[in-house]
């Protein structure tokens, strides 16, 4: 046996030691193998951004970390969230950091000093799957958070912030799950009206800067702005954007799109009324042609839809109500007309009429992508109070909502195409306590506020999962009041599918190719 033949074997066997050499098995033509070749495993990191709460010093924060527990995760891991703490970086670009400073209105510095920080405390670190971990904060110093999960708790980790706000502008509940970095964000709903104050929020998990645009598009079209392009957000930091500073134009309804041209980011808008209160206007699901708002409450006072069609063509959609008993279509709001790049709001009244209810948008004719977003108020006169429904993607699979205590949370299922059934299990308490689980069913084309289940013994806030038992598409959504002071505090979060599994496509051995 020669050299060269010796080498081969050897090689191939070393491969095949330390790596488990692998290749894809090709389909056969009938498509078997395809059907068989994807496993669904648990993912094995999940990072979560949250935004700065708020700049108030009466503000009090609560955050709640919650993860469901998964099959096939092993023992390992753990999580962590801890405050952002800037560090040098150049960003990509290659212009000067801190390039946000002149546009967030002091609250941000943007600039480095040229060295790593230290490693800020944690916020909190949970201690193990299927019991919610919690952490508070209190004024207006609180940092965005930067949070890293592993292992066993990256399977559907959620992290919710809630925010309680006295008095002054935005006063009220705030509340929003903290989101994974995107490089793309859509938000109708925001404004540069007199009354509203209104920040952006971005936030940099990486250890490079990000550089991004920042869009706005008004009932005419897009806005002139003039410092909203190539913005820098260093390394490992936050910025809070004021939006009346990227536009001299004061309109009551905007779309904001967040562009991230290099690295990665975490995005919403905080949006905060004088009069009105106010709330996390968090990201819309992707341009589609149909778009679902879940779970208005049903004792709104006011919802204003707003909707905006990115492309070349204009949007015709149904605009119909998805309540207890069936899809109804609101007098005098049958459709919805859309101009490509604009902007469109419609006030819809008290749609909800005391019951449960969600927004179902679907095109007339031709299909048109188009983001779309609720505005409600709750309460009347002086002591109303507002927050935000995006559009949001299907439960999916499973879905979670952190950050629930005994009363004063509800949960909304809307089914628009076709009966579906959910598993609703409520976990066990951040203090103690035993999980409970409840099967729904929700008939085709309704909305149900569902009665929830509570863990037994409960102490402390516990967590909501839902998980599909159908394939019908399920929509959710989880809203948390208090009233303070006779003002009806309150906030909505969606709950998309979790992403808590990924395909891993089915390999085998094959070390023929290297003869090849």
């Amino acid at each position: 046996m020669n050299r060269t033949t010796l080498s081969l074997i050897a090689g191939t066997a070393a491969l095949a030691a330390v790596t488990g050499f692998a290749t894809l098995n090709e389909p056969d033509a009938s498509g078997a193998d395809s059907a068989r070749a994807a496993a669904e495993l648990p993912v094995e990191r999940t990072s979560l951004l949250c935004p700065a709460p708020s700049t108030s010093d009466l503000a009090e924060t609560s955050y709640t970390s919650f993860t469901p527990v998964t099959k096939g995760t092993g023992d390992d891991g753990r999580a962590e969230l801890a405050p952002a703490t800037e560090e040098s970086a150049e960003p990509a670009s290659g212009k000067p950091t801190g390039k946000a400073d002149a546009k967030t209105d002091g609250k941000a510095s943007g600039k480095t000093d040229g060295k790593k920080k230290a490693p800020a405390k944690p916020v909190l670190t949970p201690k193990a799957p299927g019991a919610p971990a919690v952490g508070a904060t209190t004024g207006g110093d609180t940092a965005a958070l930067l949070g890293t999960a592993e292992g066993r708790f990256a399977p559907g980790w959620t992290v919710q912030e809630t925010t309680e706000v006295p008095a002054g502008s935005g006063r009220g509940l705030q509340g929003l799950a903290c989101s994974a970095p995107d490089t793309d964000f859509w938000f109708p709903g925001a404004s540069t009206a007199a009354d509203r104050t209104d920040y952006v929020h971005l936030t940099n998990p990486d250890d490079s800067a990000a550089v991004v645009d920042i869009e706005l598009y008004g009932k005419d079209g897009a806005l002139t702005t003039t410092v909203g392009e190539d913005l820098t957000v260093p390394a490992h930091s936050s910025e809070p954007i004021l939006l009346s500073t990227l536009t001299g134009e004061k309109q009551a309804d905007l779309t904001v799109h967040v562009n991230v041209r290099s690295g990665r980011l975490g995005a919403a808008v905080q949006a905060l009324d004088a009069k009105l209160g106010g709330d996390w206007l968090t990201a819309a699901t992707d341009p589609a042609p149909t778009q679902v708002v879940p779970g208005i409450p049903k004792d709104a006072t006011n919802v204003r839809l707003v909707a905006y069609a990115p492309g070349d063509a204009d949007a015709d959609l149904k605009v119909q109500l998805a309540s207890p008993s069936g899809l109804i279509t609101p007098a005098g709001h049958e459709t919805l007309h859309v101009k490509a790049g604009r902007t469109i709001s419609v006030d819809l009244g008290d749609v909800t009429r005391g019951e449960a209810g969600s927004l179902v948008l679907t095109p007339t004719d031709r299909s048109v992508p188009v983001v779309a977003a609720v505005r409600v108020l709750r309460g009347k006169g002086d002591d109303q109070e507002s927050a935000f429904i995006p559009a949001t993607a299907p439960v999916g699979a499973r879905a979670s909502a952190a950050g629930n205590s005994a009363k004063g949370a509800t949960l909304s299922l809307t089914a628009p195409r076709g009966n579906a059934q959910v598993k609703v299990t409520a976990s066990a308490g951040s203090g103690g306590g035993t999980a409970v689980s409840k099967t729904y069913t929700v008939r085709s084309g309704t909305t149900q506020d569902v009665e929830l289940p509570v863990p037994a013994g409960l102490k402390g806030t516990y967590a909501l999962t839902v998980e599909s038992l159908t394939a019908t598409p399920v929509y959710a959504s989880r809203t948390l009041t208090s009233t303070q002071e006779g003002v009806p505090g309150f906030t909505v979060q969606t709950l998309p599918d979790d992403r808590g599994t990924v395909s891993v496509p089915q390999a085998d051995e094959d070390v023929a190719v290297l003869q090849k």
